[in-house]
């Protein structure tokens, strides 16, 4: 099982789409520019996406894409398999290689990568885009409070900076004016 970054980036443009849309389509070029994601490959993924009836198409001036359901209603397993990601870790143990290596260690290491895969399924298919646009929230929270302690921080650093300069500042002139009266 590999991930690649078609599963990724759908996941990301979908996420996009669904926390920038209030219910108003939204531009491929737009969430091209946000995540960074090149548009001629968006739209190769909502293509995809759309024939998986995860989003519709809206045209039309102001058109752009919108979701096909409700965002507790499409998981990150349906996003995977519209756009044709293969997350089963046992999916290349054919019956070729059975035939070849027909032994306890096959049949052990067979069944522990077919479980791991059920497992991969269900978790994906209990993860809804509701669920990751509910978590993004608390993240969003957590990032902005690091960020407004590192600006108090650094605000405090160029308050201490600014006091030290200031205070070099006084005897630094204190010296070049006894230093200027020595050579009248």
């Amino acid at each position: 099982m590999r991930l690649t970054s078609k599963g990724r980036y759908a996941v990301r443009a979908m996420l996009d789409l669904t926390t920038n849309s209030n219910g108003n389509p939204v531009r491929l070029q737009e969430i091209s520019e946000r995540q960074n994601i090149s548009l001629h490959y968006l739209e190769q993924l909502f293509r995809k996406l759309r024939n998986g009836q995860a989003v519709k198409s809206v045209r039309g001036p102001g058109g752009g894409y919108v979701l096909a359901r409700s965002m507790d209603e499409i998981t990150v397993k349906d996003i995977l398999d519209c756009v044709g990601e293969n997350i089963n870790p046992a999916k290349d143990i054919l019956g070729t290689e059975a035939e070849v290596a027909n032994t306890v260690e096959f049949h052990l290491s067979k069944n522990y990568f077919q479980n791991l895969g059920f497992i991969m399924s269900e978790y994906l298919s209990t993860t809804s885009l509701g669920d990751l646009v509910r978590k993004s929230q608390e993240v969003k929270a957590d990032v902005e409070k690091v960020e407004l302690e590192r600006r108090e921080q650094a605000a405090q650093a160029t308050a201490t900076t600014t006091s030290t300069e200031s205070a070099f500042s006084e005897f630094a002139s204190g010296i070049r004016t006894n230093i200027g009266e020595i050579n009248q």
